[in-house]
């Protein structure tokens, strides 16, 4: 059974009501919806939310992991023992063309890697399932693009997203209605910020991967990038060699495109003195 903490403030307790309604309603009015499950900690914060919000019954929807192949070991064991024990059900959406003809983050620019491996591979499973819905664990904190989107952010049959074609969201009143083919991004962690997701992290006890926590780890300084050397497809440039640094991640992606910082952060509440 989720845990109910008895020491949220009541800071954390509304922000965790106002996601569990937008799951609530989102269960009601749309048709198939999905949960994208990345693995990380918002994701985390967002599986466990939603566990809260349908028990005892399990979340009448699937988890979506948009993989690559390159996800870091560590995350794809995590998200394996997770799903089996909490008995979900776990769709792995991959672009397998573009593996097939040797794209990788070592010859592929950065962005469109994230274009042809993340958003073609959810645009592909989003129409391959027939979802009309799904949530996402975007935060309006974390970048400027973020923070124009709509908690319900709505899309054109063509997976298109238009700022001047979302609905006004006022009083929490959100609109569900879409036209034929477009679908809905529903981001229900849109008010917290990062320091709420640890807190919420601490408080829960919510597992998240232990790439998180300071480790000993091979790194690779790359034009003052840290990057871990995480399975045998790395490539090397001339003169690099790995060493063994004591690093922690903020953020997880592909292991080759995920800078480390240095950190003896190996506790929840070690990451969140960190970041005060």
């Amino acid at each position: 059974m989720p845990r109910r903490s008895a020491t949220l403030s009541s800071h954390l307790r509304a922000l965790e009501a106002e996601s569990i309604f937008i799951m609530r309603e989102v269960a009601a009015e749309m048709a198939n919806p999905v949960l994208l499950y990345s693995i990380g900690k918002d994701s985390s914060v967002m599986l466990h939310l939603a566990m809260k919000a349908f028990w005892p019954a399990k979340p009448p929807f699937p988890l979506m992991h948009i993989a690559t192949g390159w996800d870091f070991r560590d995350m794809i064991v995590h998200r394996d023992q997770l799903t089996r024990a909490l008995g979900l059900r776990l769709l792995v959406q991959s672009n397998e063309t573009a593996t097939a003809e040797g794209s990788t983050p070592f010859n592929t620019d950065s962005r469109e890697w994230a274009r042809i491996m993340l958003i073609d591979a959810l645009k592909a499973g989003m129409d391959r399932h027939g979802f009309d819905a799904a949530f996402g664990g975007g935060r309006r904190d974390e970048e400027k693009s973020r923070a124009k989107e709509r908690v319900f952010s709505v899309r054109s049959a063509g997976h298109g997203w238009d700022p001047r074609n979302q609905r006004p969201e006022l009083w929490h009143l959100y609109n569900t209605r879409v036209a034929r083919g477009e679908t809905i991004r529903v981001f229900p962690l849109s008010n917290w910020t990062e320091f709420d997701i640890w807190e919420y992290i601490r408080l829960e006890q919510i597992p998240v991967v232990p790439l998180y926590f300071a480790k000993r780890r091979p790194m690779v300084d790359r034009g003052g990038t840290l990057i871990m050397v995480d399975d045998e497809r790395m490539q090397f440039q001339p003169g690099e060699t790995a060493s063994e640094r004591l690093v922690r991640f903020r953020t997880l992606g592909d292991w080759p495109l995920s800078g480390a910082i240095e950190s003896d952060a190996d506790t929840v509440e070690q990451v969140i003195a960190e970041m005060l």
